[in-house]
């Protein structure tokens, strides 16, 4: 489809369960390869792994602070090679942000796996050849990292594979049934309700992400909601 944001001609376009069914597959794929069974949640260890596997170069201890003091992530993308991946030092040396780091390691993953063939035909016409070029690069502020507009497709696209590999749909779908159709629910869950606040720690201890993350995947998904007229779940 068209690219409103002027980047590039046209854009990819994944639907959310593209997305949801890809990165199931990679992330079950990785862990089925190294343990032999996909269980979660995916180590931070393995998760960097994985980000390895995708990547040219993975810097875990990066000063963005020239692309900004809120600059937490960036990928760049090259016209020989696969992309180089680079997180803020800020998230790496401070245990407190774990999950913050996770989310960000994961956030990228969706740069270099998803827009690397955009930028691989760009490239092939001729539209940039400096290694160097600002252009070819995916800034990733903090604010970004887990939920930008939808105009802002490549960002929200990132996003949206963040939550998906680090809590894949079908592995949540079962914790968020489990919790709901022992009480007789069958509709999404006010966000504001106390089940809510439930259903997030439950997130948030099996998957080892923030609040903010589970909430926005959980909302995502449609198994939380923001209206009071609730959206029938487990179709």
């Amino acid at each position: 489809m068209p690219d409103r944001s002027g980047r590039f001609g046209r854009r990819p376009h994944f639907s959310r369960e593209e997305l949801d069914r890809e990165c199931e597959a990679i992330v079950g794929t990785f862990l089925r390869g190294r343990y032999g069974e996909a269980r979660y949640p995916i180590s931070t260890d393995d998760l960097t792994v994985l980000v390895e596997r995708y990547t040219s170069s993975l810097d875990l201890y990066a000063d963005l602070s020239a692309h900004g003091e809120d600059v937490e992530g960036m990928t760049e993308f090259f016209p020989d090679e696969l992309p180089a991946v680079a997180v803020s030092e800020r998230l790496s040396s401070d245990p407190r942000r774990e999950n913050r780091l996770r989310t960000t390691l994961a956030h990228e993953l969706g740069h270099a796996q998803f827009h690397r063939a955009l930028w691989a035909e760009r490239f092939s016409r001729g539209g940039l050849f400096d290694r160097a070029d600002p252009e070819a690069k995916a800034i990733c502020k903090r604010d970004s990292i887990l939920e930008a507009r939808e105009v802002d497709w490549m960002e929200w696209q990132a996003g949206y594979v963040s939550g998906a590999i680090l809590m894949p749909r079908s592995v949540l779908g079962r914790l968020v049934a489990e919790l709901c159709v022992p009480r007789g629910i069958h509709a999404a869950v006010h966000v504001e309700s106390p089940l809510a606040a439930e259903m997030v720690g439950r997130v948030v201890e099996a998957f080892r992400v923030s609040p903010d993350a589970a909430r926005v995947r959980l909302l995502k998904l449609d198994f939380l909601t923001t209206e009071r007229r609730a959206p029938t779940l487990f179709d």
